[in-house]
């Protein structure tokens, strides 16, 4: 499907990438993940309805209604912009007068990536590269704390990795690679098309 057809489906709004300047030199520009990204990653990698996923930076919440809504999984998507975030709660209107949708199990926050604070219960975290590499630092060592308080397996999945978070988290981390997912037809022109699954 395309994403005006997966759109349509889950009754949401979440092309268009954002436009202008950003305020702020920490925090990237809304763009969503494609949609066929997205399908090829979860034919390569397993989620579980029983697995609760972190989207941080998720704009107007595209990773969290397909997965809600293939998956059944639990998704907590961070979102600083209040535009953005106001989108998806739209979005979110739209998508529960689905028949058989249930507003359970998905969540949106408005704050910084670094201010969310990890639930127990949290064991996957997806990146499209929202933020600069200090960003991302603050955000792995809540993580990495999280887990120190409550032990758990946790994975953290970066969609077109950028270099620094992959030196920070070989480097600085105990997170090790697991997989790596290049997408098909993509990968070869630019070798940023890809997904990275990291675990601890």
């Amino acid at each position: 499907m395309n994403v005006k057809n997966y759109d349509h489906v889950l009754q949401i709004q979440t092309g268009e990438n954002q436009k202008g300047f950003l305020t702020s030199v920490h925090y990237h520009r809304y763009e969503p993940t494609p949609y066929a990204a997205l399908e090829y990653l979860f034919t390569q990698y397993q989620i579980t309805c029983s697995d609760r996923i972190v989207d941080f930076g998720c704009g107007k919440g595209r990773l969290n209604f397909y997965l809600h809504y293939f998956y059944g999984t639990t998704v907590i998507g961070i979102e600083m912009n209040e535009r953005f975030f106001q989108e998806a709660m739209d979005n979110q209107l739209r998508y529960i007068k689905k028949p058989n949708v249930k507003n359970t199990n998905l969540y949106f926050y408005q704050c910084l990536a670094e201010e969310y604070e990890i639930d127990p219960l949290d064991n996957k975290f997806y990146f499209f590269n929202p933020f600069s590499v200090q960003v991302f630092m603050k955000v792995v060592n809540n993580i990495l704390r999280s887990m120190e308080q409550t032990k758990r397996e946790m994975e953290l999945i970066l969609y077109y990795p950028s270099e620094d978070y992959i030196f920070y988290l070989e480097n600085y981390t105990s997170f090790e690679l697991i997989k790596e997912i290049q997408l098909p037809g993509l990968y070869d022109e630019n070798s940023n098309e890809r997904f990275l699954i990291y675990r601890l």
